[in-house]
């Protein structure tokens, strides 16, 4: 027997799930998939509709955790660069060559703004999102430390309930903090309102974004007759974009999920009222499993359980069928109810995850698939990046 270290003889199902060149059949699951056709057309359709808008699109990271698919989007689709929501998750991106990056969140631990003020050193214009004056003294004083330049967004709390400050003083107060400091330049407003993505209705989405660009206007006007200009005006989600694109306030997007597609996004409304997932976007993102046990006539067991994905957002939908249900999982298995007992042994099955950011988290590699064959293996560059 040969060395478990010759990965000529053990590198497919030991180390990596597929190869170029394999057909789908061939590959090991589970694992998550590609469909680069479908892929292409989403990053591609985005990308001409924040053209055609006067928008930047900065695409967020924190969804594929992948240097090859922001690679992509920036070349494909004119991505200006990427949101990341960890410095750990900036110094791959920034490694990797990407050079644009907004930490759209705020760093607050010494080491942690250590390594940000470091990022400029990687070739990366550096920008950050601060809520609190105690916050730019700290981020000063480690630019100055490292002769660095980091970038700051005041963050306003839109309706997210989370990060962020509420009333236009606390923005301008902050701005002119940051504006004030060494190492410290002030780059505008991150408005990015996250409750309302997955609300299903169209116009109870408007509804929250109405209230929303309603606050940052007045920041942004605010901060003009001050003398301070807002080079980027920063939100829009999947669920959203639409509204700040049309807003006339905001000017860069911040979409992610509309690349790959998940099952609780699929679910939103369009103004027509039709599903997202049904003619806006396609879903290219999938889990692919495999059948492996059909002991009971009406369940298979597939080999795609709790440990393949995040069910924060409910159950995965088996793609392209409406014969099979994937109704319940454990840690290594996945129960999908089948009342015609259909399935065979070793068949696979597409899963739509209900959430495609923490699933593509538990994998090591993207296989892309085109017309049935792997073209493509790439690592899911970021994953476990969490600090």
């Amino acid at each position: 027997m040969k060395d478990m270290t010759d990965l000529d003889a053990f590198e497919v199902g030991f180390d990596i799930p597929a190869k170029p060149g394999m057909s789908e059949a061939e590959i090991q699951t589970p694992c998550l998939v590609l469909d680069l056709d479908a892929l292409e057309r989403n990053i591609r359709k985005m990308g001409d509709y924040a053209k055609a808008h006067g928008m930047r699109h900065r695409t967020h990271g924190k969804m594929h955790k992948s240097v090859d698919v922001q690679k992509l989007q920036q070349e494909l689709g004119g991505a200006c660069g990427v949101c990341c929501q960890k410095v750990s998750e900036a110094e791959v991106f920034a490694r990797g060559g990407i050079r644009d990056i907004l930490v759209s969140n705020q760093v607050r631990d010494a080491a942690k703004i250590d390594r940000l003020a470091r990022l400029p050193k990687l070739g990366a214009r550096t920008i950050v999102c601060v809520d609190d004056l105690a916050n730019v003294a700290d981020l000063s004083a480690a630019a100055r430390k490292h002769a660095t330049q980091i970038e700051c967004l005041v963050e306003i709390d839109c309706g997210a309930g989370r990060c962020g400050v509420t009333t236009t003083p606390e923005v301008v107060e902050i701005a002119k903090a940051i504006e004030a400091a060494d190492g410290l330049k002030f780059a505008g407003i991150q408005a990015y309102q996250g409750a309302m993505q997955h609300l299903e209705s169209y116009e109870e989405r408007k509804a929250k974004i109405d209230v929303a660009v309603a606050m940052v206007k007045d920041a942004v006007d605010t901060l003009k007759a001050e003398g301070m200009a807002c080079d980027i005006v920063g939100g829009g989600g999947t669920g959203s974009y639409y509204f700040e694109s049309n807003s006339g306030v905001y000017n860069e997007l911040q979409c992610g999920s509309y690349a790959f597609m998940d099952a609780d996004y699929g679910r939103i409304h369009d103004k027509d009222g039709k599903r997202i997932d049904q003619g806006e976007w396609e879903n290219a993102f999938f889990i692919l499993t495999s059948v492996m046990s059909h002991a009971k006539p009406d369940r298979a067991v597939v080999d795609a359980g709790l440990k393949a994905q995040s069910v924060d957002s409910g159950l995965p939908v088996v793609y392209g069928r409406d014969d099979i249900e994937y109704i319940k999982c454990s840690d290594e298995h996945g129960v999908v109810l089948d009342p015609k007992n259909v399935l065979k042994i070793n068949e696979k099955l597409k899963l739509v995850p209900g959430h495609c950011d923490p699933t593509a988290n538990v994998h090591d590699w993207y296989v892309g698939l085109r017309n049935g064959k792997v073209e493509c293996l790439w690592p899911v560059s970021a994953r476990g990046r969490a600090y």
